[in-house]
């Protein structure tokens, strides 16, 4: 089987490529860190594509020559909570490159390189947990992505999108707010989650406790 990782190099992407090499599977990862993916690539025997998913053309180039695809998981993301009053162009545009505007480039470009029955995994996050005071950015744009998968669930042929919602997880992206929440779980239960639901039947959720 062969499994595209997107965002390999954060907390749930890396722990993904684990468990998806664990399993078996053969692996392409890409980030936007071109060191820690390469040492990651090495550790799993997989190969590595560097990309900026805030440009499409480098998403398009991440995805040329790569076919055959059985799994596709988008863990790309990022988070600058400030108040409405205080949102910076600049940090806006990061998040919605990562959590947005990248995964578009990706559906785009790489649901027609799947094969038949093939999966796509995109990390969304729940309402009622980021409807909160500075995530207005992190909230609309999670909430973007899971307006464009239903479209994209109505114009795949043969392809499943699972929209992927864990509670808190305790990565690198809370640095920017101090610490992960309390009772925060671990990427590798995300990854577990991911691993264990591609071997059923597709699903429009998956929600990971």
């Amino acid at each position: 089987m062969h499994t595209l990782i997107v965002g390999a190099t954060g907390g749930i992407g890396a722990a993904t490529a684990r468990a998806f090499a664990a399993s078996g599977a053969r692996l392409t990862l890409s980030g936007r860190d071109a060191g820690r993916l390469e040492a990651l690539a090495a550790e799993l025997g997989a190969g590595a594509r560097a990309a900026d998913l805030a440009y499409e053309s480098h998403v398009r180039a991440l995805l040329e020559g790569l076919s055959g695809l059985d799994t596709l998981v988008y863990a790309a993301g990022a988070v600058r909570p400030a108040p409405l009053a205080e949102v910076g162009a600049a940090a806006a545009r990061e998040v919605w490159n990562a959590n947005y505007f990248g995964a578009l480039w990706v559906l785009k470009h790489g649901l027609g390189r799947l094969n038949a029955g093939g999966r796509v995994y995109l990390l969304g996050a729940r309402p009622e947990l980021v409807t909160a005071r500075g995530f207005s950015q992190y909230a609309a744009s999670k909430a973007a992505l899971r307006g464009a998968a239903e479209v994209a669930r109505l114009e795949a042929r043969g392809v499943g999108i699972t929209l992927v919602l864990p509670p808190a997880v305790d990565t690198g992206l809370w640095a920017s707010v101090g610490r992960a929440p309390r009772g925060a779980i671990s990427p590798d239960v995300v990854a577990a989650a991911i691993v264990a639901d591609r071997a059923g039947a597709p699903q429009n959720e998956l929600r990971v406790d």
